[in-house]
């Protein structure tokens, strides 16, 4: 059986939670989630190496906008203007503190 999000809430300015199908909860800082992009400006599409240095990312940054893309993924609207990464639930349960 998959494990999928139950719920996905935005905690406050800095961080989404998700509660997942199988009880575990997670928060997941907007900083975070932009470290660990996985679209092709951020990782490259045939090594899987990721291009972005992670430090470069603003510490003060949110989102302002999250959205469910399908019944798969999510996908992110960040303050530095980036939007072009598709977080698949997978990505988002592996990387899950």
């Amino acid at each position: 059986m998959e494990t999928v999000p139950e719920k996905i809430e935005k905690v406050n300015d800095d961080a989404l939670r998700i509660v997942w199908s199988d009880g575990k909860r997670g928060i997941f800082p907007f900083r975070l989630l932009r470290q660990i992009c996985p679209c092709a400006l951020c990782k490259d599409e045939w090594s899987g190496k990721q291009i972005l240095d992670p430090e470069t990312v603003p510490a003060g940054l949110k989102a302002d906008k999250a959205e469910l893309v399908g019944n798969y993924a999510m996908a992110f609207h960040f303050s530095d203007g980036h939007n072009t990464g598709v977080y698949t639930f997978e990505l988002l349960r592996k990387a899950c503190p």
